[in-house]
Order: structure tokens, then sequence, then C-alpha cells
């Protein structure tokens, strides 16, 4: 609490996630999507894929840390990209700017939904990969480590990212049409679907300067084993160099969505 007895920023944006998340839970249709639809393409996929693409390495090993990197930014970057644009229609910011909450406040609690739910798919991905496709889990701690600070690092940096893009759509009805699309191309180009090296060169240089390329990396050191980092483009996990580029996205998506941020279309 502050000296006035008002609740401070933090505090604030804890409420506002708290809320986040119940406003979320009650729209059905959304929750199954967003958190089982990783779950459905990982099933379509490794039934399909079911090839060995490297000694001890089958596709379904190498899909789950794609899927894993993809679900942070469709949770973060494409949900809020789209949300937001449709709250501000709506007049459910406008009103918000009316009220105590800063801007701040705003920004965690939607980090607060994003990073419940990335931990909520996270679960469900690998125990679905463990029961039905042969999953192996890492035994090693240091890997362990190295998730979980992908996960909170990669989740900051899609939050960040889709709060600053939410300014592009004209309207909340036309959000989908324009975010969509680009996670798309995003997916295609940085591995999700496929195995990056065979990709043309010119896709993996695009890909390298978005941060979905580093996150399936990063998540691919993470889940596979220390040999297949010989099949990476630079022969290593290049998990430092992971870092600096999240955390170089996560200080651009900030600055952004500081500087842009609009409560309403005027």
């Amino acid at each position: 609490m502050s000296q006035k007895g008002r609740p401070n920023t933090l505090a604030l944006g804890y409420g506002r996630g708290k809320l986040e998340i119940r406003q979320f839970v009650r729209q059905r249709e959304s929750v199954v999507f967003t958190l089982l639809f990783p779950l459905m393409l990982m099933a379509i996929f490794g039934s399909v894929f079911k090839d060995t693409i490297a000694p001890g390495v089958t596709f379904s090993q190498y899909f789950v840390a794609g899927m894993i990197a993809s679900g942070m930014v469709n949770s973060g970057f494409q949900q809020l990209a789209i949300v937001i644009p449709m709250e501000r229609d709506f007049g459910s910011l406008k009103r918000l700017r009316g009220t105590p909450m800063p801007v701040a406040s705003y920004f965690i609690g939607k980090s607060i939904l994003v990073l419940v739910s990335m931990i909520f798919q996270v679960a469900l991905l690998l125990l679905g990969g463990v029961l039905f496709f042969g999953l192996h889990m890492p035994s090693d701690p240091q890997k362990w480590f190295t998730f979980a600070w992908l996960v909170l690092l990669g989740t900051a940096s899609s939050t960040a990212l889709g709060i600053a893009f939410s300014v592009v759509p004209k309207s909340g009805r036309g959000a989908s049409a324009v975010v969509s699309p680009v996670v798309i191309i995003l997916q295609f180009f940085s591995g999700v679907f496929f195995i990056f090296t065979q990709l043309p060169s010119w896709m993996q240089q695009v890909a390298a300067i978005f941060p979905l390329k580093w996150l399936c990396q990063g998540m691919r050191s993470v889940f596979l084993p220390e040999g297949f980092a010989s099949h990476e483009v630079a022969h290593s996990w290049e998990n430092g160099k992971t870092f600096l580029i999240l955390t170089a996205w996560l200080v651009a998506g900030l600055i952004i969505s500081i500087r842009t941020f609009k409560w309403s279309r005027e």
C-alpha cells in the first residue's frame, strides 16, 4: 500500500490479473481453443509424421519443442494483439482510463493472464507428449533451469510485443485478419512445423530477426539430445544469444507499448 492508503502499481496489477483470469475462464470456447489447440496440433502432426529425424530424435520430440515456443506467441502476442483492440472498441479500456489504475498495472494484469495460460498449455503438451508420443523428459537440472527462463522471458517478450502490436489493427473486428497471418508466417519460417535447417536459407535469415525462431531453438536445447546441436545452423544451441535476443525484444516491446498504447480509438 502507498502512504495514502491506496494500492500500489503491483497490487493493482495483481488484482487486474486475477480479474483477467476470471473473465477468460468464463469464455469457455476461448479456454478450450487456447489450451487444447496446441495439443490437437501435436496429435495431428505426431500421428502423421512418425519418422526419426536424427539418432534418438523423433519428429514428435522435435515438434513438441516448437509447439511450446509457438504457444507463447499464440498466448501472448496473438491473443493480446487481437483482444486489446476489441476491448478498445467495446469501450472497456476507456472506462478503465477513468479509474486510478495506471497503464503499468494493466500491462501486469495481461502478463499474469498470459503466464497462467502458458503454464496450463505447457503442462498439457508435456503430459500428452509423454502419454501418447513417447516424449523423453529432460533429466538434467540445468535443462530445466533453461526451460524456466525460456518460459518466463519468452512469455514476457510475447506479452510486451502483443500489447505493442495492438495499435496496428484499426478495429477489433479486423484484428484477427491482421494478426493471425503474421503469426502463421512466423511459425512456418521459424521451424515450428518443419525442421528449421531444411528451410530455404533466406527464410532462416528472416526468421533469425524475430523471437520465435530463438524460442524454438532454445526449447530444442531442452528437449532434444545434446548431439542434436550439430544439426542447428550454428552447430550449437546458442542459448546465451537466445537470452540476449529475447531480452532485446522484451525491452523494445515495453518501450513501444508505453509510448503508443491507446485507451480508446480517438
